[in-house]
């Protein structure tokens, strides 16, 4: 019991803070800012930029021990909606869509005053198909929430977690 414990504490306080959901918080950091990322899309859907970065928010406080502060964290990160598009993906033999795909694209600037080399700048992607016999008024909250999630654990993942 007592090597498994030492085996434990020396394995979790070799490179920084761990938490059990997988991120590594550089040692010292205590801090967190995400900036409101604004819609700069072409098409602009007028509550994505507050789901976004709201969602944004959620994941890291949830998921680490930094408090969020407005700016200047030890860890920060900002950025933009460039891309909010549906298109037709799946077109039949009459020329009509079967499926349609939402794409949302935000470019992430993820800044680590304690850890500079792990600094990045990345546009991520991602989509989401649905029915194009769907309402797409009906489904696009839901649609917008899938995506989300998506992006916000991409982004976690790439800032926080040392693959």
């Amino acid at each position: 019991m007592v090597a498994f414990l030492s085996f434990f504490g020396i394995f979790f306080s070799s490179c920084g803070v761990y938490s059990f959901t997988g991120a590594s918080v550089p040692a010292g950091a205590k801090t967190m800012s995400i900036q409101y990322f604004t819609n700069k899309a072409k098409i602009i859907e007028p509550t994505l930029s507050a789901v976004f970065t709201n969602a944004l928010r959620d994941r890291f406080t949830s998921q680490t021990n930094l408090k969020m502060v407005q700016k200047n964290g030890d860890i920060a990160l900002e950025g933009e909606i460039t891309g909010y598009t549906t298109n037709p993906v799946a077109i039949q033999a009459d020329q009509t869509a079967a499926l349609n795909r939402l794409s949302i694209t935000v470019n992430v600037r993820f800044s680590s005053r304690l850890e500079p080399s792990k600094d990045f700048e990345t546009t991520f992607t991602q989509y989401v198909d649905y029915s194009a016999t769907d309402n797409f008024s009906n489904i696009k909250n839901d649609l917008i929430k899938k995506i989300v999630d998506d992006l916000t654990d991409n982004i976690f993942n790439k800032a926080m977690v040392n693959w």
